[in-house]
């Protein structure tokens, strides 16, 4: 049995679209005051207004110039550039774009799985203009965001997720690229190993030290030797840089809320006690924040007493956050404002809501002309 090899299996059946709004948080406000798009524009709020804090949501091409990126903070993208234009940004406005957009793909399909509030897959080998052609379904749909929202966005046009997500990203901005199951393969062996979507920054360094530059190093690894080196990650790139991927596209609904609660068989009488478990909570929430790679901007706190009475209030902030120190500290305050401990406290929890992803990688370049760019 030692050596036994099971034969690879390649799912092409599927017609898969990629689609990734083109530098969104900067190219709405771009839209809505063209003159921004002279100036090196960095989303966020200045750092004179913040005293030192905040992080960069993310910047333009010309602010990209100065070495600027997102999640760099704030006040170190104020001293690279000095002189840039910074917006706080509109989370509820780019919310509601995201969801005109949104409405755009059910046009096309419903099996839809949202990566972010700016990126999504599309399975549109059955869909609702009953077309063959993913490649008209996927210019249909630049059309459409372009005429209804005035927003640029690339495609990627494969059998699989994986392909797909790595063309949209090979022509931008309002880009489309196409690889068919014929040219997955020489697709992926000229790409370098850094545009592999899941080998990470602190992978990098380790596959350049095994000579691993490009997909064509990756393929001339054996699978037993990419699993001895990245186990279980290496099992999936020995398959993805032969163009395997067969994980289909997964109808999920953003998550709205992250939260932990905790009932209490004796009730908690003082201030301490009921601080230290929420600061348990604080943490526990930051994990799960992390994991679904999110950060909010509102902290809520249950409370329930002994009589059953339940209490829930929330406090909305200026800055997103997603460490136990901010949240714990938010959530204190608000406990402060409204606990009787004397009551005894049967329930507490935290969640946090408002959530938008954690990062955005998007850079803006030069996007507006007149008319429609995708004619």
């Amino acid at each position: 049995m030692i050596g036994l090899q099971f034969p690879l299996k390649n799912d092409t059946s599927r017609k898969v679209i990629h689609i990734d709004m083109d530098a969104f948080f900067a190219s709405v406000e771009e839209r809505d005051d063209p003159k921004l798009a002279q100036y090196p524009l960095v989303i966020a709020r200045h750092p004179k207004d913040t005293g030192g804090r905040g992080v960069v949501t993310t910047a333009n091409y010309k602010a990209r110039k100065y070495g600027i990126h997102s999640a760099m903070s704030a006040q170190k993208a104020y001293e690279l550039c000095p002189h840039a234009t910074f917006v706080p940004g509109n989370h509820q406005k780019y919310r509601e774009i995201s969801q005109k957009i949104r409405e755009i793909f059910h046009y096309y399909t419903d099996i839809i799985e949202p990566v972010s509030i700016d990126e999504a897959y599309l399975d549109v080998t059955n869909n609702k203009i009953n077309s063959s052609s993913a490649i008209k379904i996927a210019k249909l749909i630049q059309h459409d965001i372009w005429q209804e929202v005035h927003l640029t966005c690339s495609a990627g046009v494969s059998y699989n997720k994986f392909l797909a997500k790595l063309a949209s990203d090979y022509q931008k901005p309002r880009g489309m690229t196409v690889v068919t199951p014929d040219e997955a393969v020489d697709f992926l062996r000229d790409l370098p190993i850094e545009k592999f979507h899941g080998v990470g920054k602190k992978t990098v360094p380790k596959m350049h030290e095994l000579g691993i530059y490009t997909g064509n190093d990756l393929y001339q690894k054996s699978e037993m030797e990419l699993i001895q080196l990245f186990g279980k990650m290496g099992y999936s790139l020995y398959r993805k840089v032969r163009g395997i991927h067969n994980s289909p596209v997964q109808v999920t609904r953003e998550r709205k809320s992250v939260g932990r609660e905790r009932t209490y068989g004796k009730a908690l009488t003082s201030e301490q006690e009921c601080l230290s478990q929420l600061r348990i909570m604080a943490e526990q929430v930051t994990e799960s924040l992390k994991k679904e790679q999110k950060h909010g901007k509102t902290v809520v706190l249950k409370l329930r007493y002994s009589d059953f009475e339940t209490i829930t209030k929330r406090a909305t902030v200026q800055e997103y956050i997603y460490q136990k120190d901010d949240i714990f500290s938010q959530v204190s305050l608000i406990f402060e404002e409204v606990a009787q401990v004397e009551k005894g406290v049967r329930l507490l929890g935290i969640t946090m809501t408002n959530l938008d992803p954690l990062t955005y990688e998007n850079i803006v370049l030069p996007l507006w002309e007149k008319g429609d760019p995708y004619k």
